[in-house]
C-alpha cells in the first residue's frame, strides 16, 4: 500500500495512538481526524500540517450520517480508513453490577460501529484506485484478560469481522488491515495501567512500516511472540495473559 499522496481519515483521533497515527501520516497526505470532544480536536489539530478536524461520535448514528455525507462532498478522493476510536472498562465479572452496560457501550464503539462506517464509506472507497481499511484491534483479540473480559471480546468480535471483509474484498482495490498493539502508555489506557505499556509513537512507526509491506495483520512490538505461543499453545497463552501485573 502506498504511504505517501494518500486522504487518511482516523477516528478516535485527538488523542493517544490515533493522534501519533496523524502525526506520522500527516507529514505525507491529508489526514482527517474525528472526535467527539471538539475542544481536544482543535488543539490536536493546530499540532499537525496537512489535518482536517471534524467533530463526530462515531458510535452516534446522527453523527455518522452527516460525517460520511461531509465525507463524500468535501473529501471525495478519501482511501484510507483507520478505525481507532475505542471503548474499555476493567471488569470484576464476580462483583460488578453494570458489567451489562459497559460491555453493550464497548460492543458498540469498537465493533459495531467499525461495522457502519465501513459499509457507508465502501461504495467511495471502491472506486478509488487503491484503497485500505485498518481497524485497530488488541492482541486480547487472541487471550481475554479478565479484567478486560468483555473489552477482549469486542475486539475478539472485530478479529473475526476484520478477516471475513478482508476475503470479501480480495479481489477490489481496498486491502484491508488489522493494527493489533499490546498495552499501550496511553490517557486511554490509563486506569488499565498503562504507564506500562509501549509508547504509541512506536504503533505508528510499526503500523507504517507494516502498511507499505502490505503486512495485513500487523503486530506491534511482542505481541508477534504472543500470538505464536497462542497458536502453539493456547492455554499457556490464556495463563500469561492473566498474570498479575503490577
Amino acid at each position: 500500500m502506498k504511504t505517501s499522496k494518500n486522504t487518511i481519515l482516523i477516528t478516535g483521533g485527538s488523542a493517544g495512538i490515533g493522534f501519533e497515527l496523524a502525526k506520522k501520516l500527516s507529514a505525507n497526505n491529508h489526514v482527517i481526524i474525528v472526535g467527539r470532544n471538539e475542544a481536544r480536536l482543535q488543539k490536536a489539530a493546530a499540532q499537525l500540517q496537512n489535518v482536517s478536524a471534524i467533530t463526530a461520535d462515531v458510535s452516534n448514528a446522527d453523527d455518522v450520517e452527516k460525517l460520511v455525507a461531509k465525507l463524500i462532498t468535501d473529501f471525495p478522493e478519501l482511501n484510507v480508513v483507520i478505525n481507532n476510536a475505542g471503548a474499555a472498562n476493567l471488569n470484576d465479572l464476580l462483583t460488578d453490577t453494570d458489567t451489562f452496560e459497559k460491555a453493550g457501550e464497548e460492543m458498540l464503539t469498537n465493533y459495531l460501529s467499525v461495522i457502519r462506517l465501513n459499509e457507508k464509506l465502501l461504495p467511495s472507497l471502491k472506486k478509488q484506485s487503491e484503497a485500505a481499511i485498518v481497524n485497530v484491534s488488541s492482541i486480547v483479540a487472541f487471550a481475554p484478560s479478565t479484567k478486560l473480559a468483555t473489552y477482549g471480546a469486542t475486539k475478539a468480535a472485530l478479529h473475526a469481522y476484520t478477516r471475513a471483509l478482508r476475503l470479501a474484498l480480495a479481489d477490489t482495490s481496498v486491502k484491508v488491515f488489522e493494527l493489533m498493539p499490546p498495552l499501550v502508555d496511553t490517557e486511554f489506557s490509563a486506569e488499565i495501567g498503562g504507564k506500562n505499556g509501549i509508547p504509541p509513537a512506536q504503533v505508528a512507526d510499526e503500523f507504517l512500516a507494516g502498511l507499505q509491506s502490505d503486512t495485513y495483520e500487523i503486530r506491534v512490538a511482542g505481541t508477534e511472540q504472543f500470538y505464536r505461543l497462542y497458536l502453539s499453545n493456547p492455554d499457556e497463552a490464556l495463563r500469561v495473559m492473566n498474570l498479575p501485573r503490577e
